[in-house]
């Protein structure tokens, strides 16, 4: 039997795919577990709107009812953002239970590439990727979102992995499953709240028509998977590394004393460190999602050109 995923896309979407118009998909896990109400549902507002405003249609992602959903309207949106609804986080592993019992739910990196691949989707923008979690050695916490990069034909634009995450190991296993690593404008790689983890990525590229000219020879050639673009917070925004660092250890030393892990330890670890640095990296966080919707939309402008 082919494989079918129960798959919608809204009309403005499905035109834009036809027509090979730009378009651009955005995770909802962001919206319903990464920022709090009402900048959750403000943020997204924005997200889209940057990106029409850049020339490409959004296509914001989830599952709604058991059905996988590229491009949500404006009363989707508002109901993934309200805290009052109970919004599954979907994972790969759990799309099958969502489909089966007709829930609904907010897809994480790793789900919201695989949608966007079987929609036709190539760009994607987001915050940051999960990775190799600090200690995997002993607990094996490894995202799905890095084996997704190595299966999925889309372009990840994101400020770098998420800096509560190993992130040498996290290039390590990239370089594994083939990923390559662009540096938008950048020799070093970016961790999420500042601008230099001091590790260096695989290739530097400042044109948003080189990234794409590269995502196209990679995908003609037959080399599946993901291109991961990293694209550094901007300077004015970014959070000094050694105050991040101390948040994140005193962070991961509350979540370790309260037994938090697997699916509930990024949401709990992203909002210790916005009270940690009271509200500092909340402000940061929807600083560098605007700036990747940006270079995602110019990217996607220049695949279809």
């Amino acid at each position: 039997m082919a494989p079918s995923l129960p798959l919608k896309c809204s009309l403005e979407v499905a035109d834009a795919l036809a027509g090979g118009q730009p378009v651009v998909a955005r995770e909802s896990t962001i919206i319903a577990h990464g920022l709090p109400h009402p900048e959750n549902a403000k943020t997204a507002q924005l997200l889209e709107q940057t990106i029409r405003d850049r020339g490409a249609v959004p296509a914001t992602i989830a599952v709604l009812e058991g059905v996988a959903t590229a491009g949500l309207n404006a009363a989707e949106l508002a109901h993934i953002a309200n805290p009052e609804t109970e919004i599954l986080k979907l994972s790969r592993r759990d799309l099958p239970f969502a489909f089966s019992k007709n829930r609904t739910g907010a897809t994480t990196v790793a789900a919201t590439m695989l949608i966007a691949a079987a929609a036709g989707i190539r760009v994607f923008a987001t915050g940051g990727i999960g990775g190799v979690h600090r200690g995997a050695e002993v607990s094996f916490d490894i995202s799905a979102d890095l084996p997704e990069l190595g299966r999925s034909d889309v372009a990840v634009v994101c400020a770098g992995p998420k800096a509560i995450l190993n992130i040498p190991a996290t290039l390590e296993y990239l370089e594994t499953l083939g990923v390559p690593v662009i540096g938008y404008r950048c020799d070093m790689m970016p961790a999420f709240w500042s601008q230099s983890a001091d590790l260096h990525v695989d290739y530097r590229l400042d044109t948003a028509a080189e990234i794409a000219d590269l995502c196209i020879q990679k995908w003609r050639a037959g080399l599946n998977g993901g291109v991961l673009i990293v694209n550094p917070i901007p300077q004015v925004n970014q959070i000094d590394p050694a105050k991040i660092e101390t948040a994140i250890t005193d962070a991961l030393a509350l979540a370790d004393e309260k037994s938090i892990s697997g699916k509930a330890l990024t949401p709990f670890l992203l909002d210790q460190i916005r009270h940690i640095t009271e509200g500092a990296s909340l402000h940061a966080n929807k600083a560098l999602v605007h700036n990747n919707a940006l270079l995602a939309a110019d990217i996607a402008v220049e695949m279809t050109g």
